[in-house]
């Protein structure tokens, strides 16, 4: 006799399939703190850098502390560059086995690439939190409310979810974990350097400008900066002058085109 499953025990069978998929992608984390390391470095070199180097002789648009133009630019960069942990995690996994091991046990389908999501928003909320940390060190501070603080925050994790998503595409893409790098190092730097986080999109040449403003990560670091009431808004383009907009259309756009290709490929390889 077959036992009937309600669609709402289905459903928190995912969920708490989801959740210890999340445990164990932490646990991974915990184990390897020196990938924490890694790349918890490269936004505080780079906040160090720019900040004391290079900040005396940056202009923001306006005038105000470059310090604090810069800041919710390495936000932003840090969720980014949490590509490459991602893409490198669903790489090793698939390379190893692991997709094809869960699926010969009652584990729900989509609790992997649930739990992989959940782990690095955990992961990208303490990233976040250090480098606010060291932003606050070195004279950086939020100008507006504590909601509105909040609210670029979660705007910043929106954008870490739409990047989750194309690492775990690219992670089941690639043949093999050590192919990672090769991809998205030459994805990542481009991004970062055509945007407004270094420099504000006014000061570029004209067709380099529009670019940069029209770049997913631009519209974060604008939005994020009017929430936190740092210096460099500006622009006479619609994509600027409805920064908050934006920092919700790209991940959600990414979201839309990349969740469906890693849900196929992941499917293909459990086959």
């Amino acid at each position: 006799m077959t036992t009937m499953v309600s669609p709402v025990s289905r459903a928190r069978w995912a969920v708490a399939d989801a959740v210890t998929m999340t445990r164990r992608y932490l646990a991974h984390v915990v184990r390897a703190p020196e990938e924490i390391v890694l790349y918890f470095s490269l936004p505080i070199m780079f906040v160090l850098v720019f900040g004391y180097v290079f900040g005396s002789g940056m202009q923001v648009p306006g005038g105000g502390s470059y310090r604090e133009f810069l800041l919710p630019g390495v936000f932003a960069m840090t969720m980014l560059y949490g590509l490459g942990a991602t893409a490198t995690a669903v790489a090793v996994d698939a390379g190893r086995g692991v997709v094809d091991r869960f699926r010969s046990m009652p584990v729900a389908r989509s609790a992997l690439l649930a739990g992989r999501g959940g782990a690095d928003l955990v992961r990208a909320l303490l990233e976040l939190a250090t480098v606010v940390v060291c932003g606050l060190l070195v004279g950086w501070r939020w100008r507006n409310s504590l909601a509105d603080a909040a609210l670029a925050v979660g705007l910043l994790l929106l954008l870490r979810l739409a990047l989750t998503w194309i690492g775990v595409y690219l992670g089941l893409l690639v043949p093999n974990p050590d192919t990672v790098g090769v991809i998205v190092f030459p994805l990542a730097f481009p991004l970062t350097a055509v945007s407004n986080i270094f420099v504000a999109p006014e000061l570029m040449p004209g067709w380099l400008g529009t670019v940069s403003e029209w770049n997913p990560l631009s519209a974060t670091v604008a939005a994020s900066r009017e929430l936190f009431g740092n210096p460099g808004l500006g622009g006479d383009s619609w994509v600027a002058q409805h920064p908050l907009l934006m920092a919700v259309v790209w991940p959600v756009l990414l979201i839309a085109v990349f969740a469906p290709l890693a849900v196929r490929r992941y499917q293909r390889l459990s086959h």
